[in-house]
């Protein structure tokens, strides 16, 4: 784009790439994670830079929908038994922390799914459920898709999309309206 792009010229690029890269997911693959939170008695969820703020965005709306689910890290964090989840977002699927997480996911016998550009990733191949998101990533921007957008950032945006989808899903499965999650939304803001 030229230097008399309009920041509206980029806002409908960057709409354009997230209907695009969305469109791509796999239903199915959304629909196995849907079923994992369901089964999870207990789900934490980890990510890296901005991947991690959008896994942050997504525990709190599991929160509000009234799962147990927790961001590793946290001081308030519990352990993860054989019937947690693991939710890791990561678009190179190559983040060292997020690897040690998901092989001690797989060695207490919890279940771990991934939300990743690269399916056969060390986390892919952890995995029990992968969402591909066919992005860019941060350190190749020429792959899968082209993006106006610097590193990641199609990832990340994507996640957010993708992950609100699910709870869209998820209130439909539990019944629960926007008014009962209101009810476990923080109160002292």
């Amino acid at each position: 784009m030229s230097m008399q792009t309009t920041m509206q010229s980029y806002a409908t690029g960057i709409l354009e790439e997230l209907s695009r890269t969305v469109q791509a997911v796999d239903e199915a693959s959304m629909n196995a994670l849907i079923a994992q939170i369901v089964r999870a008695d207990r789900i934490l969820v980890a990510g890296a830079g901005r991947s991690g703020l959008m896994m942050r965005a997504f525990a709190m709306r599991l929160m509000h929908l009234g799962f147990n689910a927790y961001v590793v890290g946290e001081t308030v964090t519990p352990g993860l038994g054989e019937n947690g989840l693991l939710i890791i977002g990561s678009g190179s699927g190559e983040t060292k922390s997020l690897v040690a997480m998901a092989e001690k996911a797989r060695a207490i016998g919890a279940s771990v799914a991934a939300i990743t550009i690269h399916p056969g990733s060390t986390i892919g191949e952890l995995a029990h459920t992968i969402i591909q998101v066919p992005a860019a990533s941060k350190e190749n921007t020429s792959l899968a898709r082209a993006t106006i957008q610097p590193m990641g950032a199609l990832f990340e945006q994507s996640l957010l999309i993708i992950f609100d989808a699910i709870i869209l899903q998820l209130m439909g499965i539990g019944e629960v309206d926007n008014t009962a999650m209101l009810g476990r939304h923080a109160n002292l803001e």
